[in-house]
């Protein structure tokens, strides 16, 4: 599987999983909180930070009535039209340069999403390294064209997109210019709940598309992020936010610092626990056959006695024959004196 390149730093199953805050609208309109949202980030462990590109105009139309409001119970957002929902969401342009530039000064990728064709011009003036695709936007071709045209790595979120969508989605970008390509597997529900999560589609996914894939996730806590890179996810993103009591309009389902360090820490172990095929024993166990059981003298024994179920035991260490030859030693004469507690061996077999 081809590793992916992103500013400097590897992509691929050979390499630690690559690790994304996404900040979204959690700086609830403060540079300064958006600053200190990086900061956090990168002394969490990350490996790089990512925003939403669009405003509000972009993304729908003023109006607050009828399919523009939101009316379902279970949503986050009840109560407020698209159009309120954006404006309260949205990074300001302006506060991309900053925001990317602390990224840089303290060692980690920034980036961000880009929702149209606009955007996508503008985050080329600032030189991202990488565009990532919402799962709302992974069906929408002429996007995906103008992002693949850059020539730049994509990552695409998979929520709600079936396999023929998926299909025309790649085929398109990889059509349009772009050789470096990650999928992630995504719910699009917020927050999402680990029964809807459905990791086993990461490794097919993989398989069925010969490309990298990741993991954009929205449940709480770390276990579903560590489980998908047990199967195989090279890419974790997670929604990122100071603190969930202070608002904003993901942070119900954002991870506060402490956590996404947690992350960091447990996903590296969950890569490195998933080593190589092997069978017999590692290096590390090679001093732990000594522990095996193996058959020794249980009594002080003369030459000529016979060996019995007395006399002859499968006990710790190991360091004799092993038990599989018990049976065969029944009945058997010794050859020689031998003390209790000496490892039986096959020159006192007569």
């Amino acid at each position: 599987m081809r590793e992916i390149n992103i500013a400097g730093k590897k992509v691929g199953a050979n390499h630690l999983p690559f690790v994304i805050a996404e900040m979204s609208g959690n700086h609830n309109q403060s540079l300064e909180v958006a600053l200190k949202i990086v900061e956090a980030a990168a002394k969490a462990g990350v490996d790089g930070l990512k925003i939403q590109t669009y405003t509000a105009d972009t993304m729908t139309l003023d109006i607050d009535e009828g399919e523009f409001y939101i009316k379902d119970p279970q949503s986050l957002w009840l109560g407020k039209s698209l159009y309120q929902l954006y404006q309260e969401a949205h990074t300001p342009w302006e506060w991309h340069k900053p925001i990317f530039t602390r990224c840089k000064e303290l060692g980690i990728i920034g980036f961000s999403t880009p929702f149209d064709t606009t955007a996508v011009d503008f985050l080329e003036s600032l030189e991202v390294p990488c565009y990532k695709i919402a799962s709302f936007e992974n069906t929408d071709l002429p996007l995906i064209r103008k992002v693949a045209s850059t020539g730049k790595p994509m990552i695409i979120s998979t929520g709600m997109a079936t396999i023929s969508e998926l299909d025309e989605t790649v085929r398109t970008a990889r059509e349009a210019g772009c050789q470096d390509l990650i999928l992630l597997k995504c719910t699009s529900t917020y927050p999402a709940i680990p029964k809807d999560t459905n990791l086993l589609t990461i490794p097919h996914l993989r398989d069925l598309f010969n490309l990298q894939v990741g993991l954009s996730d929205h449940t709480m806590g770390i276990g579903v992020a560590v489980a998908g890179v047990a199967l195989g996810a090279t890419f974790i993103e997670k929604h990122f936010t100071l603190c969930r009591a202070d608002g904003g309009v993901d942070s119900a389902f954002s991870m506060e610092p402490e956590e996404m360090h947690q992350l960091v820490v447990e996903t590296e172990k969950a890569w490195q626990a998933l080593g190589k095929i092997n069978y017999g024993p590692t290096e590390a166990e090679k001093a732990s056959l000594a522990f095996r059981r193996s058959l020794y003298i249980t009594q002080d024994m003369k030459k000529g006695d016979i060996f019995t179920s007395e006399n002859l035991k499968a006990i710790r260490p190991g360091l004799g024959l092993p038990p599989k030859y018990y049976d065969f030693l029944l009945g058997k004469q010794i050859k020689q004196d031998v003390k209790k507690g000496t490892p039986a061996r096959w020159d006192w077999v007569s």
